[in-house]
């Protein structure tokens, strides 16, 4: 099991890495290989995905007016039967839409998926190459639509990009940034709708892992402590990161987090062949 203090510094990069285009899932399974930690497999992978549940939390009270908003016109849409009446009615609904591909694509690939966890090297490589989706967003996208412009189809778009979420080393926001300045979005409004769609991303994950933790009373008496520092270091850092990260993306590009996914993955890839 990861101690308390390991407990703590995985939460801290998971809020770090979770909404910043660098793939969190990459980093809580490379930082311990590096550093040669040693625990059950499966207690890190849901450990892994409920310290998740953390940076849900941050972007929850970041979000905290927003979402109130549209879970409260998505309602009062559907009870006047306008569900597209309002602005935040409609952004409710295109998150809806946007999350679909991801839910169908992780019930028809989990089992592919989770067996991708213990591929170091490859994980290391798609660390590299997937910076390479931040550059092509910000070489071939426009950047001249705010978020009140989008249509079904973009959002519907959006959706299949984090598809590739899934593979991991690939980064939820990478991809869904990318999917977004791709169609022409503006980089802060690309975020931003890129963190409404984390939440039920997170929250249908953190459900799955809850489940597999009941199924094992062990692993529940075991991981309570260390998921509580977790989660509480993954919410307070991941509610930062947030807030920084759109004041970044007014003034400045993605190209810095490409260069550090290169560095990132070039040192672990050099790890991973000297241990072979």
């Amino acid at each position: 099991m990861p101690t308390i203090i390991q407990a703590i510094i995985l939460g801290i990069i998971q809020g770090l890495t979770e909404y910043i285009p660098v793939s969190s899932t990459a980093h809580l399974i490379l930082v311990p290989w590096l550093l040669g930690w040693q625990y059950d497999t499966n207690a890190k992978f849901v450990f892994d995905i409920l310290i998740q549940w953390g940076t849900l939390l941050g972007v929850a009270v970041y979000f905290w007016h927003d979402i109130v908003a549209i879970v409260r016109e998505v309602i009062n849409g559907l009870i006047q039967r306008k569900p597209f009446g309002t602005p935040n009615a409609r952004l409710g609904w295109l998150v809806v839409i946007a999350t679909i591909p991801a839910i169908i694509a992780g019930l028809l690939f989990k089992s592919k998926v989770e067996a991708l966890y213990n591929s170091y090297l490859l994980i290391a490589i798609i660390v590299v190459a997937a910076g390479g989706l931040l550059i092509i967003a910000e070489r071939f996208g426009k950047r001249l639509r705010a978020l009140d412009s989008m249509k079904w189809l973009d959002a519907l778009i959006i959706g299949v990009w984090q598809v590739l979420a899934l593979i991991p080393g690939v980064s939820r926001s990478s991809a869904t940034m990318t999917g977004g300045m791709l169609r022409n979005f503006n980089r802060t409004d690309a975020a931003r709708f890129s963190f409404l769609m984390s939440i039920p991303a997170l929250l249908g994950a953190g459900v799955i892992a809850i489940k597999d933790l009941l199924g094992a009373k062990d692993l529940l008496s075991q991981l309570a402590a260390p998921l509580a520092v977790g989660f509480i270091s993954a919410a307070i850092s991941g509610y930062l990161v947030v807030r920084w990260l759109l004041n970044y993306l007014r003034s400045r590009t993605l190209n810095a987090f490409a260069i550090y996914r290169v560095v990132f993955g070039a040192i672990c890839i050099i790890v991973a062949l000297t241990r072979l």
